[in-house]
């Protein structure tokens, strides 16, 4: 079975191509790209074209790599050991499966979500290399060693907040999500949106794409952002004609939180419009 846009997904095609690669080799997919391109979207609708079993961890600041594996709960264990409780006898009991252990044990080939990798620690990826080439890892409480049932889909993303160890890039099949053009916007809109009017699609589309133009601005909207401005403006009702003063760079979008999320580019944003009008 090989990878394409889905009902709620749509893949470019080098995107389609990167995952049905990253399948056909056997390697980890390194994902890339602005935040709200979809990266982690992406995963769940490979496991779901595909129908498989869907893992997702997702990576915090304090997560280590063992994590994902195991963890051995002794402070629980010494607690039912002061209460005479007879699960004390066997260590398995404490044992806290990981995400990438329950995947290992699916007999169906899973996909496995490791989300936002560049989050964790800057030896995190190193301390998996073994796991994600061997398909295996040893427990040491238990003296035995967990194996892989079907190799899985490992999709990996991450916003570039760190560089990544060169061991570990090495082995992954590497995709950067590019923002989508005019015309893939329209169709990822069309997805979600089919009854949008094209008037109100068509101005704020102008604004949009105005934004993220503008020269300085800390951070631009992005495509899960411009998705929950429409459901608004949709909601709202907003008159199309509202949106085209704002085409023209004379006043902030309405609703313009949705797109605008921090005071300096709402700041930017109105000295560029006051110099607009100015000029008129």
């Amino acid at each position: 079975m090989r990878f394409e846009s889905t009902e709620n997904y749509v893949a470019t095609d080098d995107l389609t191509l990167a995952v049905n690669a990253a399948v056909t080799l056997q390697r980890p997919l390194l994902v890339k790209g602005e935040p709200g391109t979809g990266k982690t979207q992406l995963a769940r609708e490979v496991a779901k074209a595909l129908n498989r079993p869907f893992y997702d961890w997702a990576i915090k600041s304090t997560t280590k790599a063992q994590h994902g594996l195991y963890e051995y709960d002794a402070v629980s264990r010494l607690r039912d050991s002061q209460l005479g409780d007879e699960k004390v006898k066997d260590i398995r009991n404490y044992i806290v499966k990981g995400k990438l252990w329950e995947c290992f044990e699916s007999t169906q080939q899973p996909v496995l979500l490791i989300d936002e990798i560049d989050k964790a620690d800057i030896e995190f990826p190193n301390d998996l290399l073994r796991e994600l080439d061997q398909m295996e890892f040893y427990v040491y409480e238990t003296r035995e060693t967990i194996k892989a049932v079907q190799r899985p889909v490992i999709i990996i993303t991450s916003n570039n907040e760190k560089e990544l160890p060169d061991a570990f890039l090495r082995r992954c099949f590497f995709h950067y999500i590019r923002f989508p053009e005019r015309e893939t916007m329209q169709k990822i809109v069309d997805v979600h949106f089919p009854d949008v009017k094209k008037t109100l699609l068509k101005e704020a589309m102008e604004v949009f794409f105005g934004l993220r133009e503008l020269p300085g601005l800390k951070k631009k909207p992005s495509t899960s952002e411009l998705l929950d401005w429409l459901k608004l403006l949709m909601a709202e009702d907003i008159d199309p004609a509202a949106l085209r003063e704002t085409s023209v760079k004379k006043s902030l979008p309405p609703l313009y939180g949705a797109l605008l999320k921090n005071e300096q580019d709402v700041h930017l944003f109105e000295r560029i419009a006051f110099m607009a009008r100015r000029s008129n």
